[in-house]
């Protein structure tokens, strides 16, 4: 397989398992113990590795968040506690998490090998927030942890190649949303308000830069030797199945 065939294959699994703690119910008590809303813990559990930036900032960043949404959680949240400490909680739950999920399924330590060696060697140019959180500090865990700290690094590598593409293909971010799998259904949960434009004319576009995506995440992949690929495939394909048996994925 080709290091674009390898990132397209996993790509799938890393979006999916990448954000799997994020809905853990134990991160999300972590909001009320910080004394902020779900939605600024989750705006700035994701953007807080970028620390003490504007609210435009962050919306630039995250891409296909409406801005006032971003605002909302953003600002909110920094009256209370600072982004980096938001973030650095974000990472520990990450830790936990994959501790107790992830740390006794078989080859949860080579799972953790091949995606920091991955994100490793990703160019993170035009990427701020993945750039950001893998300069983030992590905690001490085990293989577990380690492999849930690499699912939550490509998966930002991915969302940062993505959000490139799609400037490329001529799309915003809302249209990119509005042709995705949840239509306008995800582009109002993103915080887009309606009137949308019509979706068929963006779905070819969108597909275009579904493929750049997968190009520029391949230079990552480089990082892979003979075999390594179709391995870390059925490392990823192990954990989703584990976790969907654990009733945690869908």
């Amino acid at each position: 397989m080709t290091p674009e065939q390898i990132a397209a294959a996993s790509k799938p699994a890393v979006l999916e398992l990448g954000d799997l703690f994020s809905r853990c119910p134990a991160t999300l008590r972590r909001a009320r113990l910080l004394g902020i809303s779900g939605w600024a813990f989750y705006i700035t559990s994701r953007a807080g590795a970028l620390g003490d930036v504007r609210a435009e900032t962050v919306a630039a960043a995250l891409g296909f968040i409406a801005p006032d949404a971003v605002a909302d959680g953003w600002d909110a949240a920094a009256r209370t506690v600072r982004p980096v400490e938001v973030a650095a909680a974000n990472l520990a739950e990450c830790c936990r998490w994959g501790d107790q999920q992830l740390g006794l399924l078989p080859g949860a330590a080579r799972l953790a090998e091949l995606l920091h060696r991955i994100a490793g060697a990703a160019d993170a140019t035009g990427m701020p927030l993945f750039a950001a959180w893998r300069a983030m500090p992590v905690p001490q865990g085990g293989a577990g942890a380690q492999a849930g700290v690499g699912l939550l690094l490509l998966r930002e590598h991915f969302a940062g190649a993505y959000l490139l593409a799609v400037r490329a293909a001529g799309l915003t971010p809302v249209e990119a949303v509005l042709a995705g799998p949840e239509g306008e259904a995800g582009a109002a949960a993103c915080g887009w308000p309606p009137p949308y434009p019509p979706i068929g004319p963006l779905v070819r576009r969108r597909l275009w830069a579904e493929a750049v995506t997968d190009r520029l995440a391949a230079t990552a992949f480089r990082s892979l030797g003979p075999g390594e690929g179709a391995e870390l495939l059925e490392l990823l394909a192990g954990a989703r199945a584990h976790l969907r048996r654990s009733g945690l994925a869908a």
